[in-house]
């Protein structure tokens, strides 16, 4: 089996959303976990803007970091997780949660990004909720 056909497996086969996007930020791997979390279809997002995810209040701090990483070639989050809010297809906003890995040209130039993404959603709003309730619980004792 070759390399490239290991690592479309891989990416077809993992439940979580793996999205890669070229220097300029556009999408160019959308695998079936990135269709089940954003709702767009791979068609839908191969080629378009990260924008397509990304909630328009945050646009100008991703693009300001992506913009860096990809100068310096140096993430903090290739180990550290980076929770943000973003969109789904039909615009609710989402809870996420992803690493990133940095591609390199044969010359070491940063070619791309690889993001691993899961959707925190549920778990998010869990936490909200018991953190509402602590906070009743302890304006009652007090």
């Amino acid at each position: 089996m070759s390399q490239a056909i290991a690592l479309d497996q891989l990416a077809t086969a993992i439940g979580d959303a793996v999205v890669v996007s070229d220097p300029d930020g556009a999408i160019i791997v959308w695998n079936p976990g990135a269709e089940r979390i954003f709702g767009y279809a791979p068609d839908e997002a191969m080629g378009r803007s990260l924008d397509l995810i990304t909630p328009e209040r945050h646009r100008q701090r991703h693009w300001d970091g992506y913009a860096k990483t990809m100068r310096t070639g140096v993430t903090r989050y290739g180990a550290e997780l980076l929770r943000v809010p973003a969109l789904h297809k039909d615009g609710h906003t989402l809870s996420i949660a992803f690493t990133v890995g940095l591609l390199h040209g044969a010359d070491g130039t940063v070619t791309g990004i690889v993001a691993v993404i899961r959707d925190e959603t549920k778990r998010w709003a869990e936490e909200r909720g018991m953190r509402q309730r602590l906070a009743e619980l302890e304006s009652r004792v007090a």
